[in-house]
């Protein structure tokens, strides 16, 4: 019994290096921009695009992820998404040529969003019963710990990287230091590739391939079922609710809070390393009672609780209440009930309703939902905060999560410790 849990924790340490991937990709891009901007000297248009190409690759591999998996399964599309992490780090860490650097970021979003569709829906195929909702979360921890961990290299390679002799840093010599930041990607990529190849499939897609029914013929098509219209509703909905909760505007907006807060800091990056590690402390909440209290009250006091903050937040810059700790404290009561509900549980769901057979292509079709909604308030928030006014942004933040508190409570039922079996049972 014992080796069967070190087993499970090994497959889940694995499959979540890919959670960490996705969020060390995503973040370290955060301290590179000015270097490449400079280095490359690039007009607003062409730094924009530096940021938005991995975008572009993550929303194609979320697209061909579903189907992808469902016929040659799910480990090899870890290991897919492995190999294309390891190319990212490397040419980005190497190549010279601007252009074929877009083209290594490309590469690197295909491999984020095949992550973000296949590593949930990996861990919840793989999961006890009992624990599912805790293996799928830890994905999210991975996303959180990726995210700090970006934060934390470059603000160590900003301040030891110019001197590598003396202070051990010369990880690659020669390089200009934002190379180096893509550089440290390298070694997590690798150990994710190295690890895949020690798990074993999904056991849920092994059984499916033993059974031959028109619903694996149909795909898409039987999403839209009448019976699993709520369900695709659910995971349309949540991550939507996700993105428009306001989590990127806290997140960029983070660091000018901080300073304005009164607090002393001597960059932005350690701003962000403040917000990163109330993101990874916070989702541990979720870790602890997302199997023993449930999906439904944590989403439902995250919810409420996201919706209050979001609002006192616009208050104290309506008040211009803005070099205090109020503002502080209402930005960090924000973090914590996004990071122990809104964050990790549109995963935990979307995995968990669905029967085999589609699984896989409504999990992608989630994620997709969310990548698109994260496009759209990308460039949405600036355009908020400069014609309706920073306190009237976060009120329609916080307005969205009322919304979402609702569609939890009317749509979603609880499926805590239910086998997948039984859940598919609900929506007949």
């Amino acid at each position: 019994m014992q080796q069967q849990g070190q087993h499970l924790t090994f497959i889940t340490l694995v499959a979540s290096l890919g959670g960490f991937l996705f969020g060390f990709d995503m973040a370290v891009v955060s301290g590179i921009l000015p270097f490449v901007e400079h280095r490359f000297s690039l007009s607003p248009a062409q730094l924009g695009w530096f940021v938005s190409s991995a975008l572009a690759g993550c929303i194609v591999g979320v697209i061909f992820a579903g189907d992808i998996s469902d016929r040659l399964g799910r480990k090899k599309l870890l290991f897919l998404s492995a190999v294309l992490f390891v190319l990212t780090a490397l040419g980005c860490t190497f190549i010279p040529v601007f252009s074929w650097l877009i083209a290594a970021r490309i590469l690197g979003g295909m491999a984020v969003g095949i992550a973000s569709s296949v590593v949930p829906l990996y861990l919840s195929e793989i999961a006890p019963d009992h624990l599912r909702g805790r293996l799928v979360t830890y994905y999210q921890l991975a996303v959180t710990i990726g995210i700090f961990s970006a934060y934390g290299s470059n603000a160590l390679l900003l301040k030891y990287a110019a001197t590598p002799s003396q202070n051990g840093w010369g990880l690659i010599t020669g390089l200009e230091v934002w190379r180096k930041m893509f550089g440290v990607g390298i070694f997590p990529a690798l150990l994710f590739l190295l690890g895949i190849t020690f798990i074993p499939e999904s056991p849920r897609w092994l059984k499916q391939q033993y059974i031959t029914t028109t619903a694996n013929a149909t795909g898409y098509t039987q999403l839209l079922a009448p019976r699993f219209r709520r369900a695709l509703l659910i995971a349309i909905l949540l991550p939507l609710f996700s993105q428009f909760s306001g989590i990127n505007a806290i997140i960029y907006y983070g660091p000018t809070i901080l300073h304005q807060s009164g607090l002393t800091l001597n960059s932005s990056l350690i701003s962000q390393l403040f917000f990163g590690a109330a993101n990874v402390l916070f989702t541990f909440i979720a870790i602890w009672k997302v199997d023993s209290l449930g999906r439904r009250p944590l989403y439902l006091w995250g919810t409420a609780g996201a919706a209050v903050s979001l609002l006192l937040t616009g208050i104290c810059f309506y008040a211009g209440a803005v070099n205090g700790i109020y503002l502080l404290l209402c930005v960090l009561a924000f973090l914590a009930c996004f990071a122990f509900s809104i964050g990790p549980l549109k995963f935990v769901i979307a995995a968990e309703i669905f029967p085999d057979s589609i699984r896989a292509k409504a999990l992608s079709l989630s994620i997709m939902v969310m990548w698109t909604a994260d496009a759209i308030m990308g460039q949405l928030t600036p355009i908020m905060l400069a014609s309706i006014g920073t306190p009237q942004t976060f009120w329609c933040f916080s307005l969205c999560c009322v919304f979402a508190f609702i569609t939890v409570y009317k749509l979603v039922p609880e499926t805590k410790g239910q086998s997948m079996e039984a859940i598919q049972q609900h929506w007949h």
